[in-house]
Parts: structure tokens; sequence; C-alpha cells
């Protein structure tokens, strides 16, 4: 019984010591890679820590930046209240690494550098002991046998009393050693849970600090958002019709308004509106100073295929036709009828189903574009012929295809749809309507809608090819293009003089 408790207690004993290396080993690398997760500089005061630290370099950069651009600009605005966010989460950064250094890093490296190897050094040293005690019983053994005594008797002489008390002192500090080492195995063993902690400790510090971070963006993220909703310039191409009005307080499209209105001015009687490609450099030029809000009306008013080209891109960029994804089989299907009243009156219904903010803006396009073919005669632009340059801008299909085939069957039911709509506009949107309804574009003088910005000269830009075509993420509208000369020629317009939109 008693060889198998020894044995058990020496198995005991090998597993101990071999989960403390295994603890040692998991420890160090956690101690490890967590330092490394750390980003401030270890074992330094706060402010050391915060001079270091990438998110306080960040936001002292932000707040300088405010700075140099001012309150005025709404970057200005959003770098000072990004600045001052980033401080406070920098702070609360440094105070989450300073308790994880405390509370798990320190203890990690406590437990991995210092309480195993002590263990570990205690069990070498009592394997010493127990070679010394063996030593020492080896020779008192020897000096009994060399006296020539039995082996019931005890050497007797001041040898034997010296080796006998050398081996009861070195057993002595053995059994000492052992219960040591047995009490701290047993202790290691005991506070695992402790250990175990450690990590516990770590997950709640970090969603302590998580939680903090959040609270912050969370406060600051309204301040950010009625900046960004109370800041009059705003871009409006390639924008939802409806987010645009409801941001800029409009009815109509500021685009759709500002080219028309410059266009009744300027541009009635130019061959060709429309069709003729302006230049491509002016065109993105007049598009960027429309997304911004300045308009240098004298500018353009010379260039009517620049203002036509932009109001066509603004239709084109729109995220849904002005028509909408949701009618488009209404429209088709209502081109589709052959009794010229029925499919006027299926077309009227459709009109009727457009959401208010995009019946409001279609009204206001076709009565402009009823009151460009007064102008035919001169312009050569008959509704059929807007309707071959507009219609595809107006309702495109929602699934991509391919072009040939929208080509061919797609693009004459559109002009079946937006040529009676024009031929009939009064009919469709009876009344009068008020072009100019916000702004002065009509006159050679600087507009602003937004009334924010200050009149700026505009940077002259290269001057490019005037047979650059205007690319449009909407394929329909480029193929389209391809087949409008035949078009044309039907309707004895002459385009050889012309290059393509």
């Amino acid at each position: 019984m008693k060889k198998q408790f020894n044995r058990m207690r020496q198995l005991a004993n090998q597993t101990v010591e071999k989960r403390l290396e295994l603890v040692k080993q998991v420890s160090h690398s956690t101690h490890k890679k967590l330092t490394a997760c750390l980003q401030g500089q270890q074992g330094v005061d706060v402010d050391k820590k915060s001079k270091k630290l990438p998110l306080a370099t960040l936001a002292q950069c932000m707040v300088e930046g405010a700075a140099v651009l001012g309150d005025e600009s709404l970057l200005g605005k959003m770098l000072k209240l990004c600045g001052d966010t980033q401080e406070k989460l920098a702070q609360e950064l440094i105070l989450f690494e300073l308790t994880i250094e405390r509370d798990v890093t320190e203890p990690l490296y406590e437990l991995a550098e210092v309480e195993i190897p002590n263990i570990q050094k205690q069990r070498k040293h009592l394997a010493k002991l127990v070679l010394d005690m063996d030593s020492a019983r080896t020779r008192y053994t020897q000096s009994t046998k060399s006296s020539g005594l039995s082996s019931n008797l005890q050497p007797t002489g001041a040898k034997a009393d010296h080796l006998r008390e050398e081996m009861e002192e070195a057993a002595n500090r053995m059994e000492i050693c052992r219960d040591q080492l047995s009490a701290d195995m047993y202790s290691f063993v005991a506070k695992e849970i402790d250990y175990a902690s450690y990590f516990q400790t770590l997950i709640e510090v970090q969603a302590e600090y998580h939680r903090k971070s959040l609270e912050l963006l969370q406060s600051v993220l309204p301040q950010i958002k009625a900046h960004q909703e109370t800041w009059v310039e705003k871009p409006c191409y390639g924008k939802p019709l409806e987010e645009h009005l409801a941001l800029s307080g409009r009815d109509i499209a500021f685009p759709i308004e500002a080219c028309v209105t410059m266009l009744l001015e300027c541009g009635m009687q130019e061959e060709g509106l429309f069709r003729i490609a302006p230049s491509a450099s002016k065109l993105k030029k007049l598009k960027a100073s429309l997304d911004c809000g300045v308009l240098d009306v004298q500018e353009y008013s010379a260039d009517p295929h620049a203002i036509a080209g932009a109001l066509k891109s603004y239709l084109r960029e729109l995220p849904e036709p002005l028509m909408t994804f949701e009618l488009y089989n209404d429209w088709i299907q209502a081109s589709n009828i052959q009794d010229q009243d029925k499919r006027l009156q299926a077309l009227f219904n459709a009109c009727e189903k457009l959401p208010s903010a995009n019946n409001t803006n279609f009204k206001y396009l076709i009565k402009f574009l009823s009151k460009l073919t007064d102008y035919q005669d001169v312009n050569k632009m008959t509704p059929g012929n807007i309707a071959i340059v507009l219609g595809p801008n107006l309702l495109w299909t929602q699934n991509d295809g391919n072009i040939t085939e929208m080509m061919t069957t797609v693009s004459l039911q559109i002009v079946g749809i937006i040529e009676p709509i024009i031929q009939h506009a009064d009919w469709f949107f009876p009344g009068e309507i008020e072009f100019n309804v916000t702004g002065n574009y009509g006159s050679p003088v600087h507009t602003n809608h937004n009334a924010n910005y200050s009149s700026m000269p505009s940077p002259d830009m290269d001057q490019m090819d005037r047979k650059q075509n205007d690319q449009s993420r909407r394929p329909l509208s480029v193929a389209t293009d391809n087949m409008m000369l035949e078009f044309y020629k039907k309707d004895g317009y002459d385009s050889s003089s012309h290059s393509s939109c």
C-alpha cells in the first residue's frame, strides 16, 4: 500500500510539474502578444504615454487642421469635432491600457517569470538535496562497514557521530525543501482560478473600454449629422432626387431649374440642342459648379450645349430615373397600345402615379421641352428628336442587359412614351408654369442657389477635344446615340456636320 501511495504521489508530482511548464509557456506567450497589442509605451506615466499614442497624435493633427481651416468651413467644424472626440478616445485608451498593464500583463509576467520559475528552481534544489542525503548515507554506511562492526551495531567514535549527524541534517534539509515544494505546488493548483481570472479581467476591461468609447462616439454623431444637415452646400449629381430636394428645401432640383432657366434665355434657338456634344472640360466644369452651388451664368450663356449637357448628365446620373423603376412596366405597356387616345390616357395614368417630387420635376421638364419645340424650325429639335436624345435619360430598366438588345427593343418604346407627352404637354399638365422659381439664373450675374458661397473666380481648364463623348454610367444613352442619326434623317435634320453626344 505504501509503495502504491508513493507511486501515485510521484505521478501526481510529475503531472503538476508538466502542467507548470505548460502554464509558464502559455502565460509567457500571452503576455508577449498582449503587450504587443497595446499602443502606448509600456511602463511610463500618462503624459509620456499620451505623447507616443497614435490616436493622440491623430487628435492633435485634426485640431490643428481645424484651426487652419476655421470654424466657417464644414471641414473645419468636422475636424474640430472629430479631433476632440479622438482626444477623448485616446484618454480612454490610455486608461484602458494602464488597467490592462496593472491587472493582466503584470500578473501574467509574475506568473510566467517569477512564480513558476521559483517552483521549478525549488524542485531542482530538492533534487540536489536528495543527492546530498544519499551521498551522506553512503558515506555513513561505508564507515560502518569499514569498522568491521556487524550490521546491527552502531559505529563509534567522533567520525561516526559526525557522519551520522551529517546524514540526519541532509535528510532534514531535504524534508523541509520537499514540504515547501509540495506546499507551493498545491498552492499553484489551488490558485488556478485566480490565474484564470486574469483573462476574465481582460474581457471586462475591454468591454468597459469599448462601452465608454461607444458612448463617446454616439454622443458626437448627432452633432456631426446636425452640421452636415444644416450645411447648405451639398452635391446633387448622383444623389436621389427626394434627398436633394429635402436637403436643399427645393421643389425643383437645382441643376434642372438652373439649366432650364439659362437655356430659356440663351439656348432656345440653338440648333441641335441636347444633340451636339459640348467641350468635355467645359461640361465637367459646369457640373462641378452646379454641384457646389456656385454658378456664373455669364460664363456659360455663350455655350448652351454645355448647359444642355449638364442637364442631360444630371438626369442620367440619378440613382433612379425621373420616371421611376416602379412604373417602368406601366410606361412600356402604355407605349404598346395602338389606339392613340387610349395610349395617351394610359400615359396620363402613369404620370398620375409618379411620386410627388418626381411628378413636379417631370412636369417642369416636359413644359420646358414643349416650349423648346416652339422653335423647332430653327433648332431642329422636334418632339421626336428630343425624345430620342433625352428619353433614355428619363427612363431605363433596372436590370442590366445587353446594350444592343436595349437599343433595338427598349429605346424605341421610350421614344414612343416621351414624344406624345411633349406633343400634348398642355393636356398632360394644364396651366402655365413659372420656370425661374427660386433663382436669377437667366441674368448674366453670379448666382448661388444656396446663398452661402461668395463669388469666386473660375479657373481656366485645359480645352479638350469637342469630339470626346460624354461617358455615362447609363450605357443605354450611349448605345442609343449611335442610332440617333437615322432618326434625325427621317425627320429631315442633317447632322453630318455635328459630333455625337
